[in-house]
């Protein structure tokens, strides 16, 4: 994190019981003014979403035979989201049609190539960092010929102040997939993934993720994709949440993910 040009390191550490979390965070540099703190929570906040709510999906949950046992394995989770609309346009154009760990390998690559005087813990390009990557270093960090233009395009714009991403915020669920949907290289998808991982719309399902769709076809003991998404309704307001959840699931069948103390399925 960024402040004042000033590189901030932030170690969250969690303490207690999902049903009782205690996070602890701890800064680097340590002597840091009132401001930077203030930042430093508000970032955290918006990562970890520790300001939602999420009563409501718990007592949904707990009256869906069907929901119920994913939503207790997985008790305590709190949507994550970017620091920036820019970061996860950047994250969803990475990632398409692609593999997580693979679309993960693109991003990290260009944090390394945007700062090449920080090999060890290369912060996430800001726009006018990326809008200055020549279109043969972002090929060269393994991005297609469509993903370099679609990125150079969308740096370009931010960077210009053609395109307010964060005034997304302001706007609903269909104008905010409208606009999406107009940028070079967004489709469904990626709109879908920005509305839910950068605006934080938990009402949004990303229908286009074929990952996603087979473990809720999974869930749902269903081969058919159409009966899974139509299934979606009952859960509203919270198919995002539902959509996090079955990510935890997935990455914890193909033991990326492990949950300590969590009940057996």
């Amino acid at each position: 994190m960024l402040h004042d040009g000033t590189s901030l390191e932030i170690a969250v550490v969690q303490h207690g019981s999902p049903g009782a979390p205690r996070l602890e965070a701890v800064l680097s540099p340590h002597r840091l003014g009132s401001a930077a703190k203030n930042i430093a929570a508000a970032t955290l906040t918006r990562l970890l979403g520790l300001d939602r709510d999420l009563s409501g999906f718990y007592t949904r949950a707990a009256a869906d035979e069907t929901l119920a046992p994913l939503a207790q394995r997985y008790r305590g989770l709190k949507p994550p989201r970017f620091p920036t609309v820019f970061e996860c346009l950047l994250n969803a154009v990475a990632c398409q049609q692609l593999s997580i760990e693979a679309g993960l390998t693109l991003l990290n690559r260009l944090a390394a190539t945007a700062h090449p005087d920080r090999p060890a813990q290369p912060p996430f390009p800001a726009p006018a960092e990326v809008a200055a990557l020549t279109s043969q270093q972002l090929r060269a960090a393994g991005f297609s010929t469509q993903k370099t233009n679609t990125i150079q395009a969308l740096a370009a714009a931010t960077q210009a102040g053609l395109l307010d991403l964060e005034a997304l915020e302001q706007a609903d669920n269909e104008s905010a997939s409208a606009r999406l949907l107009q940028l070079r290289g967004i489709g469904p998808w990626s709109a879908d993934y920005v509305l839910l991982r950068g605006l934080g719309r938990l009402s949004v399902f990303p229908r286009s993720d074929i990952g996603a769709l087979n473990g809720l076809r999974r869930l749902l003991g269903t081969d058919s994709a159409d009966e899974a998404v139509q299934a979606l309704s009952r859960w509203a307001p919270y198919a995002g949440l539902v959509y996090f959840h079955l990510l935890l699931n997935g990455l914890e069948a193909r033991r990326i993910l492990d949950v300590p103390g969590a009940a057996t399925r």
